[in-house]
């Protein structure tokens, strides 16, 4: 078997709080949108990296999920998203820190997505 990519679906109450998180923030852009559709959905992607981020009330009850996003430039990820979005800084992870499995790491959040900025 090969496979080429993980494409993961988040869920949200309302897809604006996803979009604020991941085209604001991470600056994640918009590969396809049905934003005014009855079921709104969109594929995000930048780097290679794609994800589809939906409304789903339900779902996104429950649903909270967990990523890890790697970098090879840790410090200068975590000085833009401090300086332009702290609110989404995690509090028990809210500054760059050396993990003792030899990873530094900080994390992001908002009502639906906890997401791990790391850098090995």
């Amino acid at each position: 078997m090969n496979f080429s990519r993980l494409v993961p679906n988040v869920y949200y109450q309302d897809i604006k709080d996803g979009l604020k998180l991941f085209i604001d923030c991470l600056e994640f852009k918009i590969g396809h949108e049905e934003l005014k559709s009855e079921n709104p959905f969109c594929v995000i992607e930048k780097n290679g990296l794609q994800m589809y981020l939906f409304q789903h009330v339900e779902l996104a009850k429950q649903h909270n999920p967990e990523f890890r996003l790697q970098t090879h430039s840790i410090d200068e990820v975590y000085k833009n998203v401090s300086s332009s979005h702290p609110e989404y800084l995690h509090p028990n992870l809210n500054k760059v820190t050396l993990r003792h499995w030899g990873a530094k790491e900080f994390a992001l959040r908002d009502n639906q997505v906890c997401i791990v900025i790391q850098q090995w």
